[in-house]
């Protein structure tokens, strides 16, 4: 009992700079992101159950929850991490084919897995199991071929069945890109020799093609994607192009919170996927480089917080954490303003969305765990 008390007392004094940065870029960003929702959310939230503020007040139930775990995780010992993470990683893949066998399918992604009351998507929880895991596996590389390749094994294995369950079986091509993504980032950060990372570059992109060419839906959101002059008689483009409108009509300053005329059943998911829009429309282009701003900042401390570490597996969770979060944004916020294909990924800490707010601040809480116990390392060297 008393362990489980200490664990659940927040242990904020003595930390480091970078840890108190990253706690409250964190906080500061799921403001903007209740706020946003708030507004975004009110029109479809009235249409569906009369109460203009039922989405807001679902997801700021999620951000205590999220908050909550952050700041016990914040407090895990790494040694824990280290013992759990292979368990922790066949959890969230048991999940994960639940999913694929008796999940919910929405927009032709079975992503979704209904637990009573409420859905989960397991596939958030599987990235955060795949870094731990695999920054595990590879934090025992000795830089002997013989002794490493085993490992590298190990860890493609459990890359491709995770990649595979998601983007192939479930059919969310756009979490499955993400988490390719922290993936190579996590191979590269951890010395994989540069002949390997090539071709897996080169299997990854034959296997997005070959899901892309294979699919009818993907195939025509694809060519509208690089083709968006081009006549869109079964509106592919709609959510893209009311997206622009609603970006160009924000201008610099905004049309004012709350006061966004797009998300009047204009923009599907406007609460979810295209939050970035809204954004842009009611607190104009300084409100849209505020965002990116945050994530930049979040990406930064990350990373100085990884090139602090001396432990493999601490620098490793850090550097997959920072993939996963800064990676996803920069690419929600590429596909509203056109840069990629809509790919039904959210922005983190930001989108409405359960499963995706709580996952990735379970992540900054392991990010904070690494740097608390970094701080209290050297506390003890002295």
């Amino acid at each position: 009992m008393t362990n489980l008390k200490e664990m659940l007392q927040p242990r904020l004094h003595a930390q480091s700079r970078q840890f108190f940065w990253l706690l409250g870029l964190t906080l500061a960003t799921v403001a903007i992101g209740l706020t946003m929702v708030a507004s975004a959310s009110a029109v479809d939230a009235f249409k569906e159950t009369a109460n203009a503020a039922s989405i807001f007040l679902k997801q700021g139930g999620y951000a205590l929850i999220g908050l909550a775990l952050m700041l016990i995780i914040s407090n895990v010992s790494l040694d824990v991490m280290r013992r759990f993470a292979m368990l922790g990683l066949m959890v969230t893949m048991g999940a994960q084919a639940a999913t694929v066998l008796v999940g919910r399918e929405i927009n032709g992604n079975r992503n979704w897995l209904d637990l009573g009351p409420v859905g989960v998507q397991p596939s958030e929880f599987l990235k955060l199991g795949l870094i731990i895991a695999l920054s595990f596996q590879l934090s025992q590389l000795t830089g002997f071929q013989d002794e490493d390749l085993p490992i590298w094994k190990r860890v493609w294995f459990f890359s491709a069945v995770g990649v595979g369950m998601v983007a192939v079986l479930s059919k969310d091509l756009g979490s499955g890109i993400i988490m390719v993504v922290l993936l190579m980032g996590l191979y590269l950060i951890a010395g994989i020799k540069m002949s390997y990372w090539y071709s897996i570059i080169a299997v990854g992109s034959a296997l997005a093609f070959f899901l892309v060419s294979s699919s009818p839906s993907r195939r025509v959101r694809f060519d509208a994607w690089m083709n968006p002059a081009a006549a869109d008689p079964m509106g592919v483009n709609w959510q893209f192009e009311k997206g622009t409108w609603a970006l160009a009509s924000g201008g610099i300053f905004g049309t004012g919170l709350g006061r966004s005329k797009l998300k009047w059943s204009w923009i599907p998911e406007v609460e979810n996927d295209f939050i970035f829009a809204i954004i842009g429309e009611e607190l104009g282009l300084i409100g849209a480089l505020l965002v990116v701003a945050l994530f930049l900042a979040l990406g930064l401390v990350m990373f100085q917080i990884a090139r602090q570490q001396t432990d493999p597996f601490n620098r490793n969770l850090v550097v997959g954490v920072m993939f996963w979060i800064v990676i996803q944004a920069f690419i929600n916020m590429g596909v509203v303003v056109g840069l990629f294909p809509v790919l039904g990924v959210t922005l983190p800490l930001v989108s409405a969305g359960g499963s995706s707010l709580i996952a990735s601040l379970m992540a900054i809480g392991v990010v904070l765990a690494v740097e608390r116990d970094r701080t209290a390392n050297l506390g003890r060297r002295r």
